[in-house]
């Protein structure tokens, strides 16, 4: 056995079995053992932000780490992107990177990197195999890092000669030393503040966004007359009929302000504080009031339910607490397409068990209000602000939940990032349908030209926003990747698409032009 079956041996061994890839020549003794170790599901991505992407989906979705294989330094930097964003979303991913071969190193070859110097700002835990006989324990190890609480993302850089030398076998992961928890103190703490009777915020995000979490902040909110709202953008949230819907900090200052100006309090579940993602000339940095005090219940890996759960006795919140709540009524939208008939039309069609990939950024921010009066749901967002990143995240969420289709939302200009998801999707009949809203401009950032006091763009100022001459061509970008597409121009259309669309399963595209 080499250091390559040995590690792959691990992995399967230590629950760690599917792979998204995008192997070289360093990694070929990996891609070799995955003929001789059953268990293991590699899945090729044609990009490495598609396969970095690909796995913080699975995670979110699974709750377990998967793997990636990457081709040296500048594979692993093709993929920052993504990681950067799992990072955000303490998404647990082993990150397989190869490496030359130690005694090859030093003569400088065209590839040859500072590959842990890559890896550290996006990884918690960071370690390069010496000798094959090593790589196992390594392997190991790092499980247990993505498993951690909360979950990181470890990087394992493997060198070519720890790959094909010879190995003693695989190596069993740790056992997990504690189990996540809560501080009483700070829940007790919380209860003080609410029974204050000031203005009180619950900003809540991670795992307290379960539909048990959400049950219980409505009970919270019934008994306090507190409010409660979820971060701008959130890993992964339980939402649909039967199930407590809550608003989000609007990603515009001048609508966040007057939302939170009121509050004396605020009390984060897992949240962090309420802060602008840019720097604006003359707005705040921080969104919360003059005076506002922050306190913190749990941090990212503590068990935001069960704090919640101990909250809600300490104050004597019970079901019967919870408010009824107003719906939004879903009709059947027609005529022209708008930000408003798109977002009725993608309610009406959200099955039960939908997984919804967020990426539509400026024609999705209203899309929550109509949503919440879908089926049941749950709902993932970018967590770190690099584009890119729901289709390669809807890939991974389908790999993990076979079973529940997958709904992306994307604008064409994030699209173009990662566009090679939909040959994976295509490769292995993932059951996803992507709507691509075709702008035919970065509408994000024509909104930040004027956020920046920047004055009146120019043509030159416009060509840099603009995504036209030539004109994407949607459909005929995923019929080229083995994605069955068709284009929307009207809301009956795509009322249409969509119904058309949803009960097939693999992958199909709708180009939604704007």
């Amino acid at each position: 056995m080499n250091g390559a079956e040995s590690l792959v041996r691990t992995l399967v061994a230590g629950g760690v079995d599917v792979c998204f890839a995008n192997p070289g020549t360093s990694e070929m003794h990996f891609v070799a053992a995955l003929d001789r170790v059953e268990g293991m599901r590699c899945v090729l991505g044609l990009f490495e932000g598609v396969v970095t992407g690909a796995a913080d989906g699975y995670f979110r979705m699974k709750g377990t780490p998967a793997s990636t294989l990457l081709h040296l330094g500048p594979g692993l930097a093709n993929g920052l992107a993504n990681l950067h964003n799992a990072k955000k979303a303490n998404s647990g991913i082993v990150n397989i990177v190869g490496q030359h071969a130690v005694y090859h190193i030093g003569f400088n070859a065209p590839l040859t990197s500072d590959i842990e110097g890559l890896a550290r700002p996006m990884s918690a835990w960071v370690r390069t195999s010496p000798d094959a006989r090593s790589v196992a324990r390594d392997g190991a190890a790092a499980i247990a890092a993505a498993r951690s609480s909360p979950p990181q993302i470890a990087t394992l850089i493997l060198p070519a000669d720890t790959a094909w030398n010879e190995a003693d076998g695989f190596a069993e992961v740790p056992a997990e030393s504690q189990r996540a928890s809560y501080s009483p103190q700070a829940v007790d703490n919380a209860a003080k503040v609410l029974c204050g009777g000031a203005p009180t915020l619950l900003l809540m995000t991670g795992g307290a966004l379960t539909e048990q979490g959400l049950a219980l902040a409505a009970q919270i909110a019934g008994k306090t007359g507190c409010k409660v709202m979820g971060q701008t953008y959130n890993p992964r949230m339980a939402r649909g009929r039967g199930r407590f819907a809550i608003e989000r900090i609007p990603y515009v200052i001048e609508q966040a302000l007057p939302i939170l100006q009121g509050f004396k309090h605020i009390i984060l579940v897992e949240a962090n504080d309420p802060v602008a993602f840019f720097a604006y000339p003359n707005k705040p940095s921080l969104l919360k009031p003059e005076g506002c005090e922050v306190h913190r219940m749990t941090a990212g890996g503590e068990n935001s339910v069960a704090a919640l759960e101990a909250l809600a006795s300490a104050l004597g919140a019970r079901p019967a607490d919870a408010k009824p709540q107003a719906m939004v009524e879903l009709k059947k939208p027609t005529g022209a397409l708008t930000h408003a008939s798109i977002a009725q039309a993608i309610a009406m069609a959200i099955p039960e068990n939908a997984i919804v990939v967020d990426e539509s950024i400026t024609t999705g921010r209203g899309f929550f209000p109509p949503t919440a009066a879908a089926a049941p749901h749950d709902w993932l967002q970018n967590m770190g602000g690099s584009i890119g990143f729901s289709t390669p995240v809807a890939t991974g969420a389908a790999v993990a939940c076979p079973d529940r289709k997958v709904i992306c939302m994307v604008g064409d200009g994030s699209a173009m990032y990662t566009p090679q998801s939909l040959w994976t999707q295509a490769r292995e009949g993932l059951n996803i349908t992507t709507i691509v809203f075709a702008n035919r401009i970065y509408q994000i950032l024509r909104g930040e030209f004027d956020g920046v006091g920047a004055g009146e763009p120019g043509q030159r100022a416009l060509d840099m926003l603009k995504i036209d001459r030539p004109t994407l061509d949607w459909v005929a970008l995923a019929k080229g990747m083995g994605v069955a597409a068709r284009a929307v121009t009207t809301a009956d259309e795509f009322v249409a698409a969509l119904a058309e669309a949803i009960p097939e399963r693999g992958p199909r595209l709708i180009e939604v032009q704007m």
